[in-house]
């Protein structure tokens, strides 16, 4: 690593203790887009949870919710610990805004399926009152959760098509 050229050095010359660590990106947590997925990883984290908190093992449309919500939270977590690492600029050969896209465009369509599933499921003659108030919260984020990705999937549509960009960005990233 010291005698890799582009590595952070000290004031002596040698490179410093953090050379290898990459830099967190603050603007990332300030645009729309990071924080909707702060926000599609709580609420996300809350259907998971407020179902795996009930007995759905007794109910197999409570399986597919499970399985959507702690899917798309862990990839929404890896998502944004690599933008909040600045990953992408490591690895540029990689179609970032369209992967991004087709992700959320994803998670959009499945957790319609999610949220339909789970409020369909949710039975309000419950001998389990618990059990019913838990299933119908989790209905009730997990229709958040599908908003926050559908507008996450508008967003990152716009980053793919290179809308809002202004035109000496457009310039550079067209003909360079």
């Amino acid at each position: 690593m010291a005698g890799l050229p582009g590595a952070p050095r000290t004031r002596s010359g040698s490179p410093g203790p953090y050379a290898a660590l990459p830099a967190l990106d603050g603007a990332f947590l300030r645009s729309p887009l990071g924080g909707l997925m702060v926000a599609q990883a709580v609420l996300g984290l809350l259907v998971w949870a407020l179902i795996a908190d009930t007995t759905y093992h007794l109910h197999a449309a409570y399986g597919w919710v499970m399985f959507v919500s702690i899917f798309f939270w862990i990839l929404t977590v890896l998502f944004f610990v690599t933008y909040l690492l600045q990953l992408p600029l490591k690895f540029y050969m990689i179609p970032w805004p369209l992967v991004l896209m087709i992700f959320n465009a994803t998670a959009t369509v499945l957790y319609i399926t999610a949220f339909v599933t789970c409020a369909a499921a949710v039975q309000p003659t419950s001998w389990r009152q618990w059990d019913y108030n838990r299933r119908a919260a989790a209905s009730f984020f997990a229709c958040l959760t599908m908003i926050a990705y559908g507008v996450s999937t508008f967003f990152s549509f716009r980053a793919w098509k290179g809308l809002g960009s202004n035109a000496a960005t457009s310039q550079v990233t067209d003909h360079a």
